[in-house]
């Protein structure tokens, strides 16, 4: 099994696009900040909605048409980044692990989530999904539904996701709640 290592911040892309659109934050969860520097504690800051830019789900970790919406970075010395994930139908992720773990929020559509060894079950709004650390999986739209999710996971030096295989298409087009797992 051919495993791609993630190394960016949450999901695919999630820390490159907040650097991009907040160099002060970026200095700041790097450590740099001018008052971290002298020894003054970080300064609280707001992440306006719609103030960061969109980034495509890359094709290596993700099937179908997905945007990710960086929501927050960590800021040192927490380590908890989160984005908001928007799945066309049919579109979903690749099989993944967290080293600490996920929590998904469902906030619209249909969508599906499997854990290795089990059954695909039904996601909808107002679901929280906790993945545990280590637990391989994968989430996404159901087939006909688009599907967004709030992504939220803590980094283990500097690394929130492992990638993994794809899903097959036999695998994703299981019917929910029944056994085809792997």
């Amino acid at each position: 099994m051919k495993l791609l290592v993630a190394t960016l911040v949450s999901l695919p892309l999630l820390g490159v696009a907040f650097a991009q659109a907040n160099p002060r934050s970026a200095s700041a969860d790097a450590g740099t900040s001018t008052a971290a520097s002298r020894g003054a504690a970080p300064s609280p800051r707001i992440a306006r909605a719609g103030s960061q830019p969109s980034a495509k789900g890359p094709a290596e970790n993700f099937t179908g048409a997905v945007r990710v919406d960086p929501l927050f970075a960590a800021n040192a010395p927490a380590r908890t980044s989160g984005a908001s994930v928007t799945f066309e139908p049919g579109a979903r992720t690749a099989w993944h692990t967290h080293p600490l773990g996920q929590t998904l929020v469902v906030t619209a559509g249909l969508g599906r989530v499997q854990f290795w060894g089990g059954a695909a079950e039904e996601i909808r709004p107002g679901d929280v999904v906790w993945i545990p650390p280590g637990q391989k999986h994968w989430h996404g739209a159901s087939p006909t539904t688009a599907m967004t999710h709030l992504a939220i996971q803590e980094a283990l030096d500097g690394k929130v996701v492992e990638w993994m295989e794809k899903v097959t298409d036999a695998q994703y087009g299981a019917q929910p709640g029944r056994e085809n797992a792997p």
